[in-house]
């Protein structure tokens, strides 16, 4: 697939999953709602039910910032197969403008997100590497 059908694939999906690894490499994997900015990827930590704030993902990135993004589509007829993994390195967004961008564009992909925007630690990924599959070309 070109670059051009990868990103297209990625900015369509509702759900990624991110892949991080702790220190000792020991990995990590949650889904993900996600927008996508030319190379950077950005997600946040929402208001769905959690635990707590101080999720394992941020503290495997400040450790470890390298990351995978998965976006996959499955269907029964197996012609319809895809992929696309995205390998880079992530970050706790700091910088307020930058924040606030990043959330107008999950705001603009998700409905929950214009109805309350997330107000927890903000994720960027800048984006290294596309790799991706299909079972039809």
């Amino acid at each position: 697939m070109s670059k051009d059908e990868l990103r297209r694939r990625v900015v369509e999906a509702r759900v990624a999953h991110l892949a991080t690894a702790d220190a000792e490499g020991r990995p990590h994997l949650v889904p993900i709602c996600f927008a996508l900015s030319g190379d950077r990827l950005y997600s946040a930590v929402d208001a769905k039910p959690k635990r707590t704030q101080q999720l394992k993902r941020l503290e495997n990135i400040a450790a470890n910032p390298n990351v995978t993004v998965l976006v996959d589509h499955y269907h029964e007829d197996w012609t319809r197969l895809w992929w696309v993994r995205l390998d880079g390195r992530a970050g706790v967004v700091e910088e307020p403008s930058e924040r606030e961008r990043g959330l107008d564009l999950l705001a603009e992909k998700y409905a929950q997100y214009r109805a309350e925007r997330p107000a927890g630690p903000f994720l960027a990924v800048d984006i290294e590497r596309w790799r991706g599959w299909s079972a039809t070309p």
